[in-house]
């Protein structure tokens, strides 16, 4: 058995075991990285050395059984928005393209105590702004399952690095779909937790009241496992919840008798490809013939989720991003006169057109005269769709729908149209909006062998129902 075949959870029992050890992995690691990313280009930051020292120092404390967790010794791909220490942390950007953070984001503080080893940062979409890996000012990544089309976004290199075998598991951030979408495209299981229950201290904000940490891995048991390892109650950060049940390991039961699933009419409806409708409801099917209840009813609101988020959500990036500005840190433009000068070249050549695109519209939407108008407007239909989210899970345990409208786009096709990208989220920025946990989960192929993926929502912490759901579905289908 290849080394890279194993799953995270399998890699770190055979570490234990003494089958392999950490270095002989990451190693592994990076031999797969020299063959393929040249291709996939899933990093934009690779710490070889720094990688190999430290799974020889992981190595000695797994020996002396100072480091006995599930992810001791395991290879980690951190997308390039999660700040860490001492290595460039750019958000796939040129006005960060030298920032290196003084201070480690607590998610991957909790996988470094627990013993998984940082092989480098991923590449995604600028700032995370965008649903294709395309707007990285450091080029696309490609998609491992078909070179031709995307990853999705933005957590793409991270989707991407666990899909080529380039990684073991990845961290990715999720602000409207940006773990799952990516999941589903790259045929690999990706979590958005419950707002709050990962800490959001050092990763790199766009939209502060929806981003949310979470893992991407190669199957259910992997990710409820690094979900446990990451999800902690953090002072440093006010949006940071203190739980008591974050033991989702022991929601890995198969079993989904007499679970009630509902599935929203309201996205199996026109712009839904035929074969991720088919795939989604097939498995929907497996669930029920393993004793859930499923039952179609309507979710309303659906329509209004694509401008509520991208109101809001553009808003909140206009004020974070406001900090770029060639003072303090990051790039700074060269020969300007005087400071505002400074200030709009620093800007204007620092920032991609879907940054600048994002940072305009929220601008707008904050100004004086229109700030009633859609601003205010967008927070009322958030609430409203956070009630008809609440109203569902009154009579439903999980939501089951599709992640996508369709499978992988080719290269360049979204980047056209920048409306037709941003529908693509329609299934999943209500999640976001609504504060809820969602799971993608692969569920077939289309004619071309693109990965579908299935999407289960939960409401506020329940996460546990959802990977009850998914390992379920996953165990069903093997």
């Amino acid at each position: 058995m290849s080394i890279l075949s194993y799953t995270a959870v399998g890699l770190a029992k055979a570490i234990k075991a003494g089958e392999t050890t950490a270095v002989e992995a990451m190693q592994a690691v990076l031999d797969q990285i020299d063959r393929t990313e040249s291709e996939y280009h899933c990093y934009v930051t690779i710490d070889r050395e720094g990688a190999l020292k430290r799974a020889a120092e992981v190595q000695k404390q797994i020996e002396a059984s100072e480091l006995e967790g599930p992810l001791a010794g395991v290879p980690v791909a951190i997308k390039d928005n999660i700040c860490t220490e001492g290595m460039l942390t750019t958000c796939s950007s040129k006005i960060l393209e030298n920032f290196i953070p003084t201070y480690t984001a607590e998610a991957l503080c909790n996988l470094e105590k627990a013993g998984a080893v940082v092989i480098g940062k991923t590449n995604m979409d600028e700032f995370a702004m965008g649903s294709t890996t395309e707007t990285s000012h450091y080029g696309v990544t490609r998609n491992p399952r078909n070179t031709e089309h995307v990853p999705g976004g933005s957590s793409g290199g991270s989707a991407a690095a666990v899909a080529g075998e380039e990684c073991f598991f990845a961290l990715g951030s999720d602000t409207g779909g940006s773990i799952r979408q990516p999941a589903s495209y790259c045929g690999v299981v990706g979590m958005k937790p419950t707002y709050g229950t990962v800490s959001r201290y050092g990763l790199i904000a766009y939209g502060s009241s929806l981003d949310q940490i979470g893992p991407l891995s190669k199957d259910v048991t992997d990710c409820a496992t690094i979900l446990e390892v990451i999800a902690s109650y953090d002072t440093k950060d006010s949006t940071s919840m203190e739980r008591q049940d974050t033991d989702f390991t022991s929601a890995l039961v198969e079993d989904v008798e007499g679970m009630r699933i509902g599935i929203p009419r309201d996205y199996f409806g026109e712009g839904l490809d035929p074969e991720v409708k088919e795939a989604v409801l097939s498995a929907a099917e497996a669930l029920k013939s393993r004793g859930a209840v499923v039952e179609e009813f309507d979710l309303s609101l659906v329509e209004y989720a694509i401008p509520t988020y991208y109101t809001i959500a553009a808003a909140e990036a206009s004020s974070n991003l406001e900090r770029f500005d060639g003072i303090k840190y990051g790039y700074r433009a060269k020969d300007a006169e005087e400071l505002h000068t400074m200030y709009k070249r620093t800007r204007s050549e620092g920032f991609g057109p879907e940054v600048k695109r994002r940072i305009m519209l929220g601008s707008f939407v904050l100004s004086s005269g229109y700030y009633d108008a859609y601003y205010l407007k967008a927070l009322r239909v958030k609430a409203l769709i956070k009630k008809a989210f609440d109203d569902a899970f009154a009579k439903y345990d999980v939501i089951l729908g599709p992640v996508a409208p369709t499978t992988a786009p080719r290269l360049g096709e979204s980047l056209s149209d920048p409306i037709k990208m941003y529908l693509g989220d329609i299934y999943t920025i209500s999640v976001n909006l609504a504060g809820l946990p969602g799971i993608s989960v692969p569920c077939g192929q289309d004619k071309n062998g693109l990965p579908i993926g299935m999407q289960l929502i939960g409401d506020c912490f329940q996460e546990k129902k959802l990977i009850r759901t998914a390992y379920t579905f996953e165990q069903t289908t093997r």
